[in-house]
């Protein structure tokens, strides 16, 4: 996760004008290793894609109760990009430097049929001639029946949200309650059906701060690589405080008192999570540090809503509609030229002046996590 701000002071991109549609993955223009760059030198590598706003938990950080109630109105099937119009955006993105997709939501696996979409993504090619690498995040409570579908059909990574081992504390934070075990059994199916696993957690002060260390234990020496996220302030219903923030250096604190650690070297430059590696050599731990430590200079990712519109930046306000040029009956060419110009113009920055300007961008209308995803 990683970070539009100030999108409406952008310069006019202009109409664009809709046609016929010709096939998706038709007229890619970039050549290989060729990435459009924003007005920072950022690069457009990461593309993520929210298939659905609904999920079944009610994490107090993104999805708290007493706002996504039982009268909450979530997206109708019929404004959710269809399966072909993500594989037709992802295309697009394609042809501007990204080679790496990640399915996100709400919980991306409501979403039926999402094994179909992950096999129609991997019969894409970057233009470097690769499949694009292909990522999922989620809560884990459907893992356990999906994980070998998914394998088979072409994902390549999964990313599981894990607060807590304590099951008290973690059926508190999900707020349905939700037993633990449920997700660890998620995780086991995943590990078997060969996917590669990151656990995330989300560190809220007063919250589980204690189960920091019992989580790093727990996976050292599975393979599985856990990165310890601060609790940040995406969209205005989380009732984010500072003071609810821990540290990421207070996290990596309590992990190297049990477990000595030692920093490992980014495996490439946008990479949002500092990664430290046990020093007995059974494995590493990563920290995501958007509040204390803020990485917007390398952001590479852009952001795709459920219902199609394109966001430059995890606290945007707002976004640009791609599904009205898709069911306008837009080329592909055109489509690839609006994705382009929108990100050359990108300027976010929100992390970097978060604390020059939080009582401003506290009441702004930010878009929920649910509705774009990590």
């Amino acid at each position: 996760m990683s970070t539009l701000f100030d999108e409406a002071a952008q310069p006019s991109l202009g109409p664009i004008r809709r046609t016929g549609a010709r096939a998706a993955g038709a007229g890619v223009a970039a050549t290989p290793g060729h990435a459009t760059q924003d007005t920072r030198g950022r690069e457009l590598r990461d593309m993520r894609i929210s298939v659905t706003d609904r999920c079944n938990f009610r994490c107090v950080y993104c999805m708290p109760k007493e706002i996504f109630g039982r009268d909450y109105v979530f997206l109708p099937k019929d404004q959710l990009l269809s399966f072909e119009e993500i594989v037709r955006v992802v295309q697009a993105g394609i042809a501007h430097g990204v080679h790496k997709v990640r399915l996100t939501g709400g919980e991306p696996l409501l979403r039926k049929g999402i094994e179909d979409l992950v096999r129609m993504l991997a019969e894409l090619r970057t233009t470097e001639g690769t499949k694009p690498d292909i990522a999922l995040t989620t809560n884990g409570s459907a893992l356990a029946h999906l994980a070998p579908a998914l394998k088979e059909a072409g994902l390549d990574r999964v990313t599981v949200s894990l607060d807590s081992l304590d099951d008290e504390v973690f059926r508190s934070m999900n707020d349905i309650d939700f037993p633990v075990q449920r997700v660890l059994d998620g995780i086991h199916a995943a590990a078997d059906a060969g996917l590669r696993i990151k656990v995330n957690t989300v560190v809220k002060r007063g919250m589980n701060e204690g189960d920091i260390v019992d989580i790093a234990g727990h996976f050292k020496g599975t393979g599985v690589i856990v990165r310890f996220i601060e609790f940040m302030d995406v969209g205005t219903t989380n009732g984010w405080e500072m003071r609810d923030v821990v540290p990421s250096a207070e996290v990596l604190e309590k992990i190297a008192a049990v477990y000595p650690l030692q920093a490992v070297p980014p495996q490439y430059a946008a990479e949002t999570a500092k990664r430290w590696q046990y020093v007995d050599g059974t494995g590493e731990v990563g920290v995501i540090s958007s509040v204390t430590q803020p990485f917007c200079g390398a952001c590479t990712r852009g952001r795709i809503s459920a219902d199609g519109k394109l966001f430059t930046c995890l606290f945007a306000d707002h976004g640009h509609d791609l599904r009205g040029m898709l069911r306008d009956g837009c080329t592909d060419a055109e489509l690839e030229g609006m994705i382009g110009r929108l990100w050359s113009v990108r300027d976010d920055h929100y992390s970097e002046i978060r604390g020059a300007a939080t009582a401003a961008l506290r009441t702004s209308s930010r878009i929920e996590m649910s509705y774009i995803g990590g």
